[in-house]
């Protein structure tokens, strides 16, 4: 007997069961990242660093006032007193702080108002200007602390050509501003010339350049006929002649000169020089890896050579515009005011970008021009806005503790994810 045929089952293509869904099938939606990106970024933790630094200053300044104090003395009995004290304290203390770094609303008038914000670009000129010679140094991987130094000898060169020669209003200035820009670009040119023949580190050079700059002018100060006034006994200069000297950018009323339109000139110099030009270009291959910028055929020696003349060059314009614009009484060795160190938290709070650092400054000169105002109305002391500053690059030395706290995203920092199918249509 023949066996029973059995018809043959057509078959179809075979049936692939669905894939498990997994992170890297599922495409991240590109506003999403846009977003991450944003949120979670330097500029945003810069902010927000701020933000935690100036929270943390108002508990200080609650903890270290007398009313606050006596208040939570009876906290149990009536404890809206004590939240009343809190809040009249840090909101009087940054209330001054506001009126004497951008507008002060009790003065008659909107010149009289504005004049605090012309104080604040007035502190904030000089320490751009270094902040922008900082942060260049930071993109090539070099730590510029000598600003100090670059300071000081930029100040005795600027000073000494502003007095000792009489020439037109427009010659004499340029001279002057061009005698400390060079000064500090040559001082700080010693540095890059070390590092680059002998590797001397930058740090250690800077330090000892600027107890080296601080001695020597300290010195010229003492001895007439070098940066002394004639006739005096005192360590300081003479007075520089009105030809060498910077105008008011807005009239005799404010104390704000022309050395900030100087400072914003610097500024785009800056961003061009790092994001337009091949300079800028080997400035910052080097600065993200040396030794693959060598064996790219870069020169990473005469980088570091040009880029510590530039750095030093920008300091000496804060040197030069405290002598020339804010000092034009003669200086002494204080000439510098800690500037040198300030524009290291100006160049860190500015992410080592030119118009990050321009804003850094700002802030930090209103933090100087406010202080005083909130000490003579508050009664506040002075170093608190130091300790907020302090805070300042504690948080941004410490992005993941900002994240912690206000619970932010971190940046991918790569491209986002496509599709698997797109990413096969892309490759075929």
């Amino acid at each position: 007997m023949s066996q029973p045929t059995v018809p043959p089952v057509e078959s179809g293509p075979p049936v692939a069961s669905p894939p498990e869904p997994s992170d890297s099938s599922v495409a991240e939606p590109r506003w999403h990242g846009v977003m991450r990106e944003i949120v979670g970024g330097s500029a945003m933790i810069s902010v927000l660093a701020v933000v935690l630094a100036m929270v943390a200053g108002g508990i200080l300044i609650a903890l270290t006032d007398d009313k606050v104090t006596a208040a939570a003395g009876y906290f149990f009995a009536r404890p809206a007193d004590l939240f009343k004290a809190v809040w009249d304290s840090v909101s009087g203390a940054y209330t001054s702080l506001f009126q004497g770094a951008v507008y002060n609303f009790r003065r008659p008038g909107f010149i009289a108002g504005i004049k605090p914000l012309t104080e604040t670009l007035t502190f904030a000129t000089p320490l751009i200007a270094a902040g922008l010679g900082v942060g260049l140094a930071f993109r090539v991987g070099l730590f510029n602390i000598g600003g100090r130094g670059q300071m000081l000898i930029a100040a005795a060169c600027a000073g000494w050509v502003s007095w000792s020669f009489e020439l037109p209003y427009g010659l004499h200035l340029i001279l002057a501003v061009a005698a400390g820009i060079i000064g500090g670009a040559v001082w700080g040119g010693i540095v890059g010339l070390l590092k680059a023949r002998t590797g001397a580190h930058e740090v250690i050079v800077t330090i000892m350049l600027n107890f080296v700059a601080l001695y020597l002018i300290s010195f010229m100060l003492k001895t007439p006929g070098l940066l002394q006034a004639p006739g005096s006994n005192n360590p300081k200069t003479p007075a520089a002649l009105p030809t060498a000297v910077f105008p008011d950018l807005l009239g005799p009323q404010f104390n704000l000169h022309w050395g900030f339109i100087f400072v914003i000139a610097a500024t785009v110099y800056v961003w061009y020089l790092l994001n337009r030009s091949n300079l800028g270009f080997q400035f910052r291959a080097v600065g993200e890896n040396p030794n693959a910028a060598r064996v790219a055929g870069i020169s990473v020696n005469k980088m570091y050579v040009y880029a510590m003349l530039l750095s030093g060059g920008l300091v000496g314009l804060a040197g030069v515009a405290q002598v020339l614009g804010t000092v034009t009484t003669g200086f002494s060795s204080g000439i510098d005011a800690g500037i040198g160190f300030d524009a290291i938290t100006v160049a860190l709070l500015g992410r080592s970008k030119p118009w990050g650092i321009f804003f850094a400054g700002i802030l930090f000169g209103a933090f100087k021009a406010g202080g005083f105002a909130m000490q003579a109305s508050e009664g506040i002391p002075i170093d608190i806005v130091v300790v907020i500053q302090s805070l300042i690059v504690l948080f941004i030395a410490a992005p993941p503790l900002v994240r912690a706290v206000f619970h932010l995203p971190k940046p991918s920092g790569v491209r986002l994810r496509r599709p698997r199918a797109q990413t096969a249509a892309v490759t075929k």
